[in-house]
């Protein structure tokens, strides 16, 4: 890791300081493929104060003096909302049990230098406080003939392979936002990727 860069724990209300810095952000890395996020800071705001309001959350931030150029989130399942309890319950998990990680964002010139290895750490090392039995995360389906998919697009799957967690074609979720092309929003399907805590 470069040595200018620093990566401080925000729980609660601590993140509120840095809730417009972490909305830019999500809005500037989310706009690139595979999400194609056309958003506004009045949503993330919205967005983010679940973890501001939720004493067990976590929010990793990476910052480059002042300025925040990275980002992890996680927070118990059963603090975020029902558009992502929804599969799990239906398919008979105890949602107390599971830890969320919302998100992982970086500028691009600070990709490729480990931070992503840290953040799964430093979330799983938060789960297993809560006590939780499994963590989660998900992650927007594409097609590979994506009409916006980059020539050189490299998905994440790999480095999720490498850190244990697996796809679960069952468990989807639908989030509706505004694409970069799009006059508005439309519904989106989101599997999730799953791991268990082996350590129990």
């Amino acid at each position: 890791m470069s040595e200018d860069l620093r990566l401080i724990h925000c729980q609660g209300a601590a993140l509120d300081p840095y809730l417009d810095a972490l909305g830019q952000l999500r809005i500037t890395v989310f706009r690139e493929f595979p999400y194609l996020y056309d958003g506004s800071l009045e949503y993330e705001r919205d967005y983010l104060r679940t973890y501001a309001a939720a004493e067990q959350s976590l929010v990793v931030l990476v910052l480059r003096g002042s300025d925040v150029v990275g980002a992890t989130t996680c927070i118990p399942m059963t603090a975020e909302g029902p558009e992502f309890q929804e599969a799990f319950v239906r398919a008979g998990y105890d949602l107390s049990q599971i830890c969320y990680f919302g998100e992982s964002i970086l500028l691009p010139e600070l990709r490729g230098r480990g931070l992503g290895k840290e953040f799964f750490r430093r979330r799983e090392a938060h789960a297993r406080e809560l006590g939780a039995q499994i963590t989660t995360f998900c992650a927007v389906d594409r097609p590979e003939d994506h009409p916006q998919r980059p020539a050189d697009y490299r998905p994440l799957s790999g480095l999720w392979q490498q850190q244990g967690y697996e796809r679960h074609p069952e468990l989807q979720c639908i989030l509706n936002w505004k694409e970069n092309h799009e006059s508005e929003e439309s519904p989106k399907t989101l599997t999730f990727w799953l791991k268990k805590r082996q350590d129990s």
